[in-house]
């Protein structure tokens, strides 16, 4: 798990950002230095809550197994996995991450309604690496 980027479990599950002080500005991931709005010159940040569903703004297929320092388990054959680039509904701004497992880009299209779910990055017999999924709506988990 990333510290700080997201928080909860099962349906209270939700990916942090930060909101700018001064201009609004909201951020995925989270920004803790400066405003990445180029006509703001504020540091000061409010950790938010980022909405939990979304519309697909694109998508497409990981088809090749990526390099270190991506994790994958040696003993398993690699399996392409679907990336989501997806509007968030009241933020507005665009977050990238996996669909859950069994979703492929024939089950996706553009503007469908998704909503964050945990996920697993990798685990072993002493820790489970959290990240996070995305899911179309009205799909169980």
């Amino acid at each position: 798990m990333v510290a700080g980027w997201f928080t909860g479990e099962g349906d209270s599950f939700r990916l942090l950002g930060t909101r700018c002080r001064a201009c609004r500005s909201v951020f995925f991931p989270r920004e803790d230095a400066f405003c990445r709005n180029p006509a703001c010159q504020s540091d000061e940040f409010d950790e938010v809550p980022l909405s939990r569903r979304g519309r697909v703004w694109s998508y497409t297929d990981s088809r090749y197994q990526p390099p270190s320092p991506y994790v994958t388990d040696p003993e398993l054959p690699w399996e392409p996995y679907a990336l989501i680039a997806v509007e968030l509904e009241s933020e507005r701004i665009v977050v990238l991450g996996q669909a859950v497992p069994g979703v492929t880009v024939a089950d996706l299209t553009v503007g469908m309604e998704v909503e964050v779910v945990p996920g697993v990055l990798n685990e072993d017999t002493e820790t489970v690496w959290t990240t996070w999924h995305w899911r179309p709506t009205g799909v169980a988990q």
